[in-house]
């Protein structure tokens, strides 16, 4: 009897040829064929690493489902404090379709050219009205930037995120 462990929404199942199991939602439609991406597979021995490539996992999309409400209640005794909150998982129903070791491995087939297009030139990144498109180094190259001494990024207390500084000062949102 052969099997396959696979991950799906970063969760590892054990599964055979024929059996049903409850992933987190995928995006593909009712009836849909998937493939799922292997772990390990076990047929008269254990294959791993490398050889993977040559397994295929396919499974149908039987339909997608909510989980059982899960009711989360935080209380602090003699305080006052009580919190509910609440979720249901959507998930989607696999219907194992075949697990099988292929004799060879599958052809991939060559993305297509990332490279622009000969007659257009690549767009050019915009800049701001004194010429500076935001990194320090920039700066200079730009030569209309008002500020002399050397910007740095730091962190904004009042915001907790990190944001451009102009002498101590968080330009985007005045805070100190």
């Amino acid at each position: 009897m052969s099997y396959a462990v696979i991950e799906t929404g970063g969760k590892q199942y054990r599964v055979e040829k024929g059996s049903t199991l409850l992933v987190d939602r995928l995006t593909a439609k009712e009836g849909d064929k998937v493939d799922l991406r292997p772990v390990a597979f076990r047929d008269k021995e254990m294959v791993l690493g490398k050889d993977l490539e040559k397994v295929k996992v396919e499974a149908k999309v039987a339909g997608h489902e909510r989980g059982p409400k899960l009711r989360i209640f935080k209380y602090r005794p003699k305080k006052g404090y009580r919190r509910r909150a609440g979720h249901r998982s959507e998930l989607t129903r696999l219907e194992i379709t075949d697990v099988k070791m292929l004799s060879r491995k599958p052809t991939a087939s060559k993305p297509a050219a990332s490279k622009p297009a000969a007659g257009k030139p690549a767009a050019k990144k915009e800049e701001a009205a004194d010429g500076w498109n935001g990194g320090p180094e920039d700066r200079e190259q730009a030569g209309g930037a008002e500020f002399t001494e050397p910007m740095a990024i730091r962190r904004c207390s009042a915001v907790g995120a990190r944001r451009w500084f102009r002498g101590g000062n968080c330009w985007q949102l005045g805070h100190v």
